[in-house]
């Protein structure tokens, strides 16, 4: 999803988005309102970031800045999840490699991430799925390396 789709969605949950300078932070949520740091050079950066503001909205109760916590951390994990999924997504991933994205770079840009973001995600995936994932006729590969596969089924 791009910025601007995040944006809309944003709107119809009747959330406002402001971007403004807040340092430390790529993104703030509080209430019905989400803060998009002014200084991120790129909307792919920003729409990352409001993805997982989204997240937060959708998934996180309270105050959960102290990362000490562990109840937090659990917060902040499903949070980033949600994100991941808006965003990327397998489905995503298998539409890149349908598109020809052959890189993580090709994809990031396809999928209107950075690519850091991507593969955060894909450890994400990775770490739930485990060696690979399966996505309609498609195998989804995390180890030993990032691979899509399209399965060829037998016919007689």
């Amino acid at each position: 999803m791009t910025y601007e789709e995040l944006l809309t969605i944003s709107d119809s949950e009747h959330l406002i988005v402001k971007e403004k300078n807040i340092p430390g932070y790529g993104g703030r949520i509080y209430k019905n309102r989400i803060a998009i740091n002014l200084s991120l050079p790129t909307k792919a950066e920003k729409s990352c970031i409001l993805a997982e503001e989204l997240g937060h909205h959708y998934t996180t109760v309270g105050n959960i800045l102290d990362q000490n916590d562990v109840m937090n951390r659990k917060q902040e994990y499903r949070a980033r999840l949600y994100g991941y999924n808006l965003k990327i997504g397998l489905i995503g991933i298998v539409q890149a490699y349908e598109a020809g994205c052959r890189s993580l770079y090709e994809m990031a840009e396809y999928l209107d991430a950075t690519a850091e973001y991507l593969k955060e995600a894909l450890d994400c995936y990775h770490s739930i799925h485990g060696v690979y994932a399966t996505v309609d006729n498609y195998i989804i590969f995390f180890e030993p390396s990032f691979t899509v596969m399209k399965t060829v089924s037998k016919t007689d």
